[in-house]
C-alpha cells in the first residue's frame, strides 16, 4: 500500500507569517518533483513552493489568504511508485517453493539469485553507461550583471537565491534599487547555484560577476545504440528537431493572438517573475495561451498578449483601452542634418505614464485667476524675518495650505477611483505632489501630510525635496502616496496651459506666472497681481460644475489666506 507524505513549507529564509496568494494544485492532480504547489507572497518578492515528492494529492491543508511558515503543512500526497506488484511475485514464488523437495528448492534459488544478480549487475552497468552519456556536460558559468542602462554602482537591496539553489531560465537571482525604481535581474539560465559573491548592501554595475552558476549540456546518445538501429535513428532525428522547437517559447504573433475565456478555477502554470509582469499589467494569466512546458505561461507569452490587447481596434468594458494605429516611420535625414539623441530613464518612464494617462483619463480643464495681491504683500512682508530662520518663503507654501482647504470642502477631488470604475476612494489624509524640473525630466516628489504642516516647515521641505530631484537623490517612496498634484511653471512664463492629470489622482492645479492687471472694482479699474490657474481632472469622477466651484473656492482662498485658519 502507498505511503501518505505531509508536504511542508521549506526554508525560507528569516520570513514567517507569509501570505499565500495562489494554490496551484487541486485534491486528484498527479504532481511531479518540483511541480509548484502554491505562491508566497512577502514585503519583497514572489515565490513558488515546489514539490518535494512525486505522487497524488489527496488533501490541501491551505487555501489563499492564509499565511504560513516554515514547517507548517502544505497538502498530503500518496506515492506512486509501489511495490505491491514485487510482494505478490514473491508470495507466489513462495508458495511454488513449497511443493518441491528442499534441495530443488534450495539449488534452483541459488541458481536464480546468481542469475539475477548476474542480470542486475548488467542491467546497471548498462543503464550507468547509459546515465553517463545521456547526463550531459556540467559546467561552470559566471554570473554577470546585464545592461541596466547608464546606471551604476546600484545599491543590491536583496539576494534572491543562496549557493545549492536549483533555479529556472529568468528566475530571480538579485534585486537591485536605483533612485528611480526596482529591477530584478534574472538568470540567463538554467542550472544550480554554486556561489554568490555579492550581498544584500553591495553596489554593482553593469559587467560585474555576482555569483557562479553550474549549468548542464546535453550530449547524444551512445554510437553503439545508434549504428544498432540506424533506422531508429533516422525516423526519430526529426521527432527530436520537432520536440526541440515545441520546448522553445513560441509567443502567437499580435495579429492572429488566440484569445481564451477566463475560466474560474483554471490551473495556471507561471513563474513568479511572470506573475509579478501579469500583475503590474493586470494580466488575466487565465487569458493566457501558454506555450511553455505543460503550457507554462512564459514571460513572451504575457508580452504577446499585452501587444494584443493594445492593438485591437475596440474599446473593451473591462479596460477601457483603445486601439490605435501605429505612426510611420519617416526618414527625417532626406530632409536635411538629423541627431538622434537618446531619452534619459526617467524621459522613458515618464513618457509611458504620460501616455498612459492621457488616453486612459478623460481630461477637461479649467481655467481661473486668482487675486494674490494680499498674499504676495504679506510674503514679501516675512521674507526678511524667515531667512533668519534660515527659511526661503516662496508662493507655493501659501498655496498648498490654501489648496487642502479646498480639498478639505470638496472631498471628490482628494480621492482615487476604484479598479472597478464603481467606487470612489475617498482619502483622509493630504499628501500634495509638486513637479520639479530637473535637466533629465520631470520628477514628482511627494509632500505629506500638508494639513499638519506650517508654511515655513512646507517652505523647507519644498526646497529639499527640490534638491534631492535635481541631485538624483528621491528614493521610490519619496515619489508615492499623493492625493493632488500641482506644476507651476510660474518662474519661466505663460499665461495657461493643460496639464496632465498624474494617475491615481483625479486632478492636478497648473500654475503659470502672476502679473500685475488692471481689474475692475466696481469704480475704477486698479492694478491687481493675478495668478492664472489651470485645473485639470478626470471627467469620470469630477462634473464641470464641480471643478468651477473648486477652482472659485481656491481662488477665494487665495484672495485672503486668513480663511484658511477659519
Amino acid at each position: 500500500m502507498a505511503d501518505i507524505t505531509q508536504v511542508k513549507v521549506p526554508d525560507i529564509g528569516d520570513a514567517s507569517g507569509v501570505d499565500v496568494i495562489e494554490v496551484l494544485v487541486k485534491v486528484g492532480d498527479t504532481i511531479e518533483l518540483e511541480d509548484g504547489l502554491i505562491v508566497l507572497e512577502t514585503d519583497k518578492a514572489t515565490m513558488e513552493v515546489p514539490s518535494s515528492h512525486a505522487g497524488v494529492v489527496k488533501s490541501i491543508d491551505i487555501k489563499v489568504g492564509d499565511k504560513v511558515s516554515e514547517g507548517d503543512v502544505i497538502l498530503s500526497i500518496e506515492a506512486t511508485e509501489s511495490n505491491s506488484d514485487s510482494e505478490d511475485s514473491k508470495d507466489s514464488q513462495s508458495e511454488a517453493s513449497e511443493d518441491d523437495t528442499a534441495e530443488e528448492s534450495k539449488d534452483d534459488s541459488n541458481q536464480q539469485a546468481s542469475q539475477q544478480e548476474t542480470s542486475q549487475q548488467e542491467a546497471e552497468e548498462d543503464d550507468s553507461s547509459d546515465d553517463e552519456e545521456q547526463a550531459g556536460e556540467e559546467k561552470e558559468e559566471p554570473l554577470i550583471v546585464p545592461d541596466i542602462g547608464d546606471a551604476s554602482d546600484v545599491d543590491v537591496i536583496e539576494v534572491s537565491v543562496q549557493a545549492g539553489d536549483s533555479i529556472e531560465k529568468d528566475d530571480s537571482l538579485i534585486v537591485l534599487e536605483t533612485e528611480k525604481a526596482t529591477m530584478e535581474v534574472p538568470s540567463p539560465s538554467a542550472g544550480t547555484i554554486v556561489s554568490m559573491s555579492v550581498k544584500a548592501g553591495d553596489k554593482v554595475s553593469q559587467g560585474d560577476k555576482i555569483g557562479v552558476i553550474k549549468t548542464v549540456s546535453s550530449k547524444p546518445a551512445k554510437a553503439k545504440s545508434e549504428e544498432s538501429k540506424p533506422e531508429e535513428k533516422a525516423e526519430s532525428k526529426p521527432a527530436q528537431e520537432s520536440a526541440k522547437a515545441s520546448d522553445k517559447p513560441r509567443p502567437a504573433p499580435v495579429s492572429d493572438y488566440p484569445v481564451q475565456s477566463p475560466q474560474e478555477g483554471k490551473l495556471v502554470h507561471a513563474s513568479p517573475a511572470v506573475r509579478r509582469l501579469a500583475r503590474e499589467f493586470g494580466v488575466d494569466l487565465s487569458k493566457v495561451k501558454g506555450t511553455g512546458p505543460k503550457s507554462r505561461v512564459m514571460k513572451e507569452d504575457v508580452q504577446s498578449f499585452i501587444k494584443f490587447e493594445l492593438s485591437r481596434p475596440k474599446a473593451t468594458a473591462s479596460s477601457g483601452a483603445v486601439g490605435t494605429p501605429d505612426l510611420p516611420e519617416i526618414d527625417f535625414s532626406k530632409f536635411g542634418e538629423v541627431e538622434q539623441k537618446p531619452l534619459s530613464r526617467i524621459q522613458k518612464i515618464s513618457s509611458v505614464n504620460l501616455h498612459r494617462n492621457w488616453t486612459m483619463i478623460p481630461h477637461v480643464t479649467q481655467h481661473e485667476d486668482a487675486d494674490i495681491t494680499e498674499l504676495d504683500a504679506f510674503r514679501k512682508s516675512m521674507k526678511d524675518e524667515a531667512a533668519k530662520e534660515g527659511v526661503r518663503l516662496t508662493p507655493l507654501a501659501f498655496i498648498m495650505k490654501a489648496l487642502v482647504a479646498s480639498l478639505k470642502a470638496f472631498p471628490s477631488f482628494n480621492a482615487s477611483l476604484a479598479n472597478d470604475g464603481e467606487n470612489l476612494i475617498l482619502k483622509k489624509y493630504y499628501n500634495i505632489g509638486v513637479a520639479v524640473d530637473t535637466p533629465d525630466g520631470l520628477v514628482v516628489p511627494v509632500i505629506r501630510d500638508v494639513d499638519k504642516k506650517s508654511v515655513y516647515e512646507l517652505a523647507n521641505e519644498l526646497g529639499e525635496m527640490s534638491e534631492k530631484a535635481r541631485d538624483k537623490k528621491l528614493g521610490a517612496a519619496d515619489m508615492q502616496g499623493s492625493c493632488f498634484t500641482i506644476s507651476s511653471l510660474g518662474g519661466i512664463g505663460g499665461t495657461s496651459f493643460t496639464p496632465i492629470v498624474n494617475w491615481p489622482d483625479v486632478a492636478i492645479l497648473g500654475l503659470s506666472r502672476n502679473q500685475m492687471k488692471p481689474v475692475w472694482n466696481g469704480k475704477e479699474f486698479e492694478p491687481r497681481m493675478m495668478l492664472p490657474m489651470s485645473l485639470s481632472y478626470d471627467h469620470r469622477v469630477i462634473d464641470g460644475a464641480v471643478a468651477a466651484r473648486f477652482i472659485v473656492h481656491l481662488g477665494k482662498m487665495l484672495g485672503d489666506i486668513r480663511r484658511v485658519i477659519l
